[in-house]
């Protein structure tokens, strides 16, 4: 059985592996603030959860995820800059649960991941993606940033390749998601779940001490621990929300919201 939310599906299989599924196929699994808070919820709960020992992100429909939802976009446009920060608080928030997570994490993605889509599986230790999946970190287009997802994206592309996607915002395929790093591995989808069955195996032949142990080894070895997570956040956080207010962000939000064509 599934356990009761609006926005995902959460179920537990006996093998100690947690499924979190994002159900708004209608919008190709779009964020919007039950989502981001649904989310957050389900990851801090599993994180504290003796039985749970992976973690698998998927989605509903077509998409993993599209990014951000048109009618947050909306009250985006509309917010203060304090009301943006509270609210790019919130989705830095989630990010963190996720990447500093003391679970596996497993993300399997299909059809869009766009923007916070990214970010989601740049926070996963697994990404799984699906041979016709596209991805893409868009935000420029609008006049925008890409800045709470950026420390997971950085740390999952590099600091050149990251200057790069920002500031062109192109559409790229799953094959080069994985030159650049965000994904781990792409195959046909007849493959994807013999392939996360062979990691689940592995991944129950370690400890569990050992594996959460691995995950914080490498953000001690990488210089960047969850407080210091915190803190990056204060800035990325802030960044966007004066983005959004800008000129320039309102430009580019009310343009795509009201369909007209943008010119830089």
């Amino acid at each position: 059985m599934f356990n009761t939310y609006k926005t995902i599906q959460l179920k537990n299989d006996k093998n100690g592996v947690a499924h979190v599924i994002m159900n708004r196929p209608e919008v190709h699994n779009a964020f919007n603030a039950q989502m981001i808070e649904e989310l957050t919820a389900v990851f801090n709960a599993l994180n504290d959860n003796k039985n749970v020992q992976i973690i698998m992100l998927s989605a509903n429909g077509k998409s993993f995820s599209a990014g951000a939802d048109i009618n947050w976009m909306k009250s985006m446009a509309q917010a203060t800059e304090d009301e943006n920060k509270a609210d790019s608080e919130k989705l830095a928030a989630l990010m963190r649960t996720i990447n500093f997570n003391a679970k596996t994490t497993i993300a399997k993605v299909q059809g869009l991941a766009l923007g916070g889509g990214v970010g989601l599986a740049c926070c996963c230790d697994v990404v799984v993606a699906e041979t016709s999946a596209r991805f893409g970190l868009t935000e420029a287009k609008l006049g925008l940033v890409p800045a709470v997802i950026s420390p997971y994206v950085i740390d999952a592309i590099g600091t050149r390749k990251a200057r790069r996607y920002f500031q062109t915002a192109e559409i790229f395929d799953a094959a080069r998601a994985k030159d650049l790093g965000i994904v781990s591995e792409v195959m046909d989808l007849d493959e994807i779940d013999s392939f996360i069955d062979q990691q689940l195996n592995l991944l129950s032949e370690t400890g569990p001490n050992a594996k959460e142990i691995s995950k914080k080894l490498v953000m001690s070895v990488v210089g960047r621990t969850l407080p210091q997570q915190k803190k990056i956040d204060e800035y990325t956080t802030q960044v966007i929300a004066a983005v959004r207010v800008s000129a320039e962000g309102q430009q580019g939000l009310n343009a795509f919201l009201n369909k007209k064509p943008i010119k830089w």
